[in-house]
């Protein structure tokens, strides 16, 4: 990843954004390349003022120093590409798609092609979208970039996603993932360990990693950060593994594999939040997460749709593999710790 860094010269007169600053240097201070605001906030991975991390709203005034890491090659425009997508539903108001692993939901740093939104777009015959190089970056700008995506899955989570396909059911849709109540959200879970108690609920703050930024933990002891709620049960052992259907009350990031570590059952397969068990055969896996079910009141319908996405093969193979060598005990009585 390259970088930049400037020293804002003494002449310089009053504060401004660091994003506007930044926009209002010519392209040959970043190779020949324009830097517009919208690619600084989606393409900057960090932003230091001054030594400190920062974020692209900070004010900055003359003799501050600025030092940013961004992604090589972000595009003007975001394409719409002939990418295979599992549908499970469709209308003129909205997409329920089966996300397979391995996509992202959304163009973001890097990972700027080969999305969610790509394949939509080509699917809805629409046509690229175009950053306009003075574009404000707000929550209006950021959703003309991510057309329809209400929720977000993560790249290596498979499973139901519902898409909105004109602006009224995307407001629509927003406002009932808003109230978490409205929404049923069910996952399964393949997890290394097995929990003391089978099913429960999980109550945390979740903050990021003071020690990685790019990792979240679960708190009890702070007010700081987000409510996250996770209810769990697990319906089958197998050895020192576990098979989990998770239900989520609230949204946040990578909470459900936050919480399965914090019940001391981490995802098999998660290369943030997992610790593989020594010797295990499945040292291999990818993430075993799958949404397997959302259900959710449908713009103009007054009674809620359930949609489901099939158990993914990945998840039959390593099923049938621990049944083999473990068998199996069914999840109705507590598990001996």
């Amino acid at each position: 990843m390259p970088f930049f860094s400037s020293k804002i010269p003494s002449s310089f007169e009053g504060k401004e954004r660091l994003d506007k600053y930044i926009a209002s240097l010519p392209p040959e201070t970043f190779g020949g390349n324009s830097m517009n605001r919208s690619k600084l906030k989606s393409g900057a991975s960090e932003i230091l003022l001054n030594g400190k991390k920062t974020k692209v709203s900070a004010k900055v005034k003359a003799g501050d120093e600025i030092l940013i890491q961004w992604e090589e090659n972000i595009p003007e425009n975001i394409e719409p590409e002939d990418i295979p997508l599992d549908i499970l539903y469709e209308d003129e108001n909205v997409c329920v798609i089966n996300k397979k692993q391995g996509m992202v939901t959304h163009p973001a740093a890097g990972n700027w092609n080969g999305t969610l939104v790509n394949a939509l777009l080509y699917h809805w015959g629409r046509k690229a979208i175009h950053q306009d190089s003075g574009e404000e970056v707000n929550a209006e700008s950021l959703a003309k970039r991510r057309p329809g995506i209400i929720h977000r899955l993560d790249k290596d989570t498979s499973g139901v996603i519902i898409t909105a396909k004109n602006r009224a059911a995307e407001k629509f849709l927003h406002d009932e993932f808003l109230h978490h109540n409205r929404i049923t959200k069910e996952y399964i879970a393949i997890c290394c360990g097995r929990p003391k108690v089978l099913e429960g609920k999980i109550e945390t703050q979740i903050i990021r990693d003071p020690r990685d930024r790019k990792r979240f933990k679960a708190v009890t002891d702070t007010c700081e950060g987000k409510k996250a709620v996770t209810i769990y049960k697990c319906f089958a052992t197998y050895g020192p593994f576990s098979l989990m259907r998770i239900r989520i009350k609230t949204g946040r990031t990578h909470q459900i594999r936050v919480h399965m570590k914090f019940l001391g059952c981490p995802i098999m397969g998660d290369p943030i939040y997992g610790n593989f068990l020594k010797g295990s055969p499945f040292q291999s896996a990818s993430l075993m997460l799958h949404a397997y079910m959302l259900k959710i009141r449908l713009p103009g319908q007054k009674e809620k749709t359930t949609f489901k996405a099939r158990v993914p093969l990945r998840f039959k193979k390593v099923l049938r593999s621990l049944h083999e060598k473990y068998g199996s005990t069914s999840g109705k009585r507590k598990v001996e710790s």
